[in-house]
């Protein structure tokens, strides 16, 4: 379903400056910190593939989402796909995305710290975006609304569309954007190797 008169999809952008925030934020409280556990145990090294598995999800997500969505947010009720389960796939992947680079930094606190603002910023952000949705699309949106979470997913309302199409310019942009996450992971490790090695002496341990 379109509409005509609709000002340009949202700016996504603004959210994945958020995530580079708090991911900076982390990296500095992580200068000065080490992971309670030892960086060779097999506890910390679970840690950190569980954040990686969880980073890759974010990217797939993103993309997965951006085939449905991109260059018609905001001009076109998009209901299948990543849509048909969750009203906001794209703020649900970042947060899962958020949490994966606490859980990479070897932290389970730091995860649960980033990903409880994540969730609170991006759920606020789809509250208001959706009284906009409810003036745009009307009745369509009030029926899509009524049977798909705002949030968290239902993969028991899966409906896939007969065709996609999508424009190469927001797949690429997403994908920049998505690499973003994966930058943490050398980050991680050279932080890592800077305290085994001495240079960067822990104040403190966060598990």
């Amino acid at each position: 379903m379109s509409i005509s008169g609709i000002a340009r999809p949202a700016d996504q952008q603004k959210r994945i400056r958020l995530i580079q925030v708090l991911s900076m934020l982390a990296a500095g409280i992580l200068l000065f910190a080490r992971p309670g556990w030892d960086q060779n145990s097999s506890a910390h090294e679970f840690i950190e593939m569980a954040g990686l598995a969880l980073v890759l999800a974010c990217i797939f997500g993103r993309l997965w989402s951006i085939l449905y969505i991109g260059g018609r947010k905001n001009s076109e009720l998009v209901t299948v796909g990543p849509y048909s389960m969750t009203r906001n796939p794209l703020y649900l992947s970042s947060l899962v995305g958020t949490i994966g680079i606490g859980l990479m930094f070897g932290s389970v606190l730091l995860a649960l710290l980033l990903g409880t603002i994540a969730y609170v910023v991006f759920a606020r952000t789809a509250l208001r975006e959706e009284t906009y949705l409810r003036s745009a699309f009307g009745p369509a949106y009030d029926d899509y609304a009524a049977r798909t979470p705002l949030f968290w997913p239902s993969p028991s309302l899966y409906r896939e569309p007969t065709m996609v199409s999508f424009p190469p310019k927001a797949l690429r942009r997403t994908f920049v954007d998505a690499m973003y996450f994966l930058m943490v992971f050398p980050l991680m490790e050279g932080l890592e190797y800077l305290q085994t090695s001495g240079y960067l002496p822990a104040a403190f341990h966060v598990y």
